[in-house]
């Protein structure tokens, strides 16, 4: 059968690549980064990410999409994983993958939910867990730009524990706000009492709508549709709020 012609970009982003693992740092006691060396990486854009392909001996190939946590740098491609509790990906990826190791990754995947350095309104960055890898990238291609844009981050998490990148957003980059919202167990002497994201939060911490931000929301299903509602209600256009989710997928 014959087949449309695939556009040269397009067609780049399709292929699979083989990647070296070339680095890993632990994020917290169930998350690691991986950073991979992957040759004709055609380059991406904060807040996009790949599907991730493991086969293994015997034939057998399964496959997961993960987020892109770095700035576009080269051919090195940054993942945050964090490990599900009996998934069947994510536990080799934290635990066993070696350096030198090499699996396949595809992409980058995805334009709607980007941020690119050319913007200069404000922006609002709301991560609930895991989701802040993709704000997490973000972030860092702000800096990598030498941008000023106003950024706030919004960062709920169960327990202090689970927090991703806690030296790299407490060093304090210039014109980036970070919150953090604990909905379990809070460090003693908070100003806040844990619990989930409230409207207070969102306006405290948060941009008015006056000043017209895009909010960015990532998390968990049920996270991003309550903070969706949540900054809708405030009173920001819900075309100036941009989502993504995650959930069981068997990670």
């Amino acid at each position: 059968m014959a087949r449309a012609a695939v556009p040269g970009r397009l067609g780049q982003r399709l292929r699979w690549r083989v990647s070296k693992l070339v680095e890993r740092r632990a994020e917290s006691g169930s998350a690691s980064t991986l950073s991979f060396e992957v040759p004709g990486w055609p380059g991406h854009l904060a807040g996009q990410h790949v599907d991730v392909r493991l086969t293994a001996e015997d034939g057998y190939s399964t496959q997961r999409s993960y987020s892109i946590a770095s700035a576009a740098d080269g051919e090195t491609v940054e993942l945050t994983v964090q490990r599900v509790t009996d998934g069947e990906v994510s536990p080799y990826l934290v635990e066993e993958l070696a350096g030198g190791d090499v699996i396949e990754l595809r992409g980058p995947v995805g334009g709607y939910f980007v941020w690119r350095t050319e913007r200069t309104e404000p922006v609002v960055l709301v991560a609930g867990g895991s989701g802040l890898v993709p704000l997490m990238a973000m972030i860092r291609a702000r800096r990598a730009a030498g941008s000023r844009v106003p950024f706030r981050l919004l960062y709920s998490v169960r327990t202090p524990d689970d927090r991703l990148y806690r030296s790299e957003l407490e060093r304090g980059d210039p014109g980036l706000d970070v919150t953090y919202l604990y909905t379990r167990t809070a460090p003693e002497g908070f100003r806040r009492s844990p619990g989930r994201l409230g409207a207070r939060d969102a306006t405290e911490w948060g941009w008015p709508p006056e000043l017209e931000p895009t909010v960015y929301i990532c998390g968990p299903t049920a996270f991003v549709e309550h903070a969706a509602d949540l900054f809708v209600e405030l009173g920001h256009p819900a075309e100036r709020i941009l989502t993504e989710r995650f959930g069981p997928t068997g990670s």
